[in-house]
């Protein structure tokens, strides 16, 4: 089910709480949510629909992925300022960000996974990491 983006400032301050299985419905609606808004967003949290659980929906190349209880574990010593806008805010802010991030998730469906992602994916991730502190970019 596609969501309405939540703007509210107080709302998206909020840290995340963990997500459960029992949160998999609202992950199926993160994901939803962000294939609707795909022209204009990359990646989105489930606070930006409303729910504070730990899931984060982004686009790798073309494959979209979620992550429940996603952890930056590792990430390059080498940043950059970038230069980010925000679905559920108006205008860009800079923010300094890591060239690759190394994740552990778990997915939908299967066990804990580990991956590494550099590049705009990278950022993306650390931008939607940063929503889930209360974070806002």
């Amino acid at each position: 089910m596609i969501r309405p983006i939540v703007t509210d400032p107080f709302f998206l301050s909020l840290r995340a709480e963990p997500a459960g299985r029992e949160d998999l419905p609202l992950a199926r609606d993160l994901a939803d949510t962000l294939r609707a808004n795909r022209e204009r967003c990359a990646g989105m949290t489930a606070n930006m629909i409303g729910g504070r659980k730990r899931i984060i929906a982004f686009y790798d190349h073309r494959t979209l992925l979620v992550m429940l209880n996603p952890v930056i574990v590792r990430r390059s010593p080498e940043t950059y300022d970038a230069e980010e806008g925000c679905l559920s805010l108006p205008g860009t802010r800079t923010a300094r960000r890591a060239r690759w991030v190394e994740m552990e998730w778990t997915p939908l469906r299967g066990k804990k996974q580990r991956a590494r992602f550099s590049g705009f994916t990278a950022e993306v991730i650390q931008h939607e990491m940063d929503h889930l502190e209360g974070i806002l970019i």
